[in-house]
């Protein structure tokens, strides 16, 4: 079990849980930030510029409160607790999050990015933002499959790779979910505490607990409500490179990616934003790239 590191984004206070010393990946899974909660108000909220991405999906799913995506496709789509924003990058693209504009209220929720493995991260970007998924219930978990197959039901949304997210809801009592033993799986809990098998201590909000790979079951035993949410998958092809916004396999292609970026390129194209595009840092293992 790890603890998530505290970050800020735009300043939105997050718990990063991944990715960890010793552990990059939960399957393509290479990136779990629990947002806030956060009490936004008039001049500020959840105002995230334009930045861009390559070789990963971003997911985005919210416990309370809405936000505004936007992004060089042309998207602006709203996105409410309950609903689902998956954006895929592929050679490159550039998205913002932003409030709607109303005062008060509180932003709360998590961002998540999926490697893409090497048949689609050079593809086109995408965009897609699902509604409604589908839930499962029993006696003392129910849940929510954002991305995958679990528990009989299966998530509409994209996925490139073999890999499942799902919201959990814990009641008090112990549950016990089916796993697929060729996926490794990871835990994260939002709130609440809840006992996972292997693991001497609970698990509580800003940890990650890795469960590793084998297991046909996995058994959650809850003193109360609690929230969480499972990540898994076959482990990933290969060893990525991962620095600042982009994904990729080695540093040439992230300092290739960089420069575009810092020259303007129209592999990275602005979307239209109040805001202005963010600038990015210096990689760290060479000199800037110009």
């Amino acid at each position: 079990m790890s603890a998530s590191h505290a970050a800020d984004v735009a300043g939105m206070p997050v718990r990063r849980a991944l990715p960890r010393a010793g552990r990059r990946t939960v399957g393509a899974w290479c990136f779990v930030d629990h947002m806030g909660p956060v009490t936004t108000t008039a001049g500020a909220g959840l105002d995230v510029s334009p930045h861009p991405h390559i070789g990963l999906q971003t997911v985005t799913w919210l416990f309370e409160g809405e936000a505004l995506h936007r992004d060089s496709l042309g998207t602006e789509q709203p996105i409410r607790p309950g609903q689902l924003n998956l954006m895929t990058a592929g050679r490159g693209i550039v998205h913002s999050e932003e409030g709607l504009g109303r005062n008060g209220g509180t932003v709360h929720g998590v961002q998540l990015w999926v490697a893409q493995p090497e048949r689609t991260r050079h593809g086109d970007a995408a965009f897609e933002h699902r509604a409604e998924l589908p839930r499962f219930d029993s006696a003392t978990i129910s849940g929510t499959v954002l991305v995958g197959e679990f528990a009989g039901v299966s998530s509409p949304a994209r996925r490139d790779t073999d890999h499942v997210g799902v919201d959990l809801r814990l009641r008090a009592g112990r549950g016990v979910v089916e796993l697929d033993p060729s996926f490794e799986y990871a835990l994260v809990m939002f709130d609440g505490a809840v006992g996972v098998a292997d693991h001497e201590a609970q698990m509580t909000p800003g940890h990650l607990a890795f469960l590793g790979a084998g297991r046909a079951e996995l058994a959650l035993d809850a003193p109360g409500d609690a929230h969480g949410l499972l990540l898994g998958g076959l482990p990933f092809e290969s060893a990525i490179s991962m620095w600042w916004n982009f994904v990729a396999r080695s540093h040439a292609e992230l300092e290739d990616a960089n420069r575009d970026w810092r020259s303007g390129s129209d592999r990275f194209v602005d979307p239209a934003s109040p805001f202005p595009r963010v600038s990015s840092p210096d990689t760290p293992w060479s000199s800037p790239p110009r």
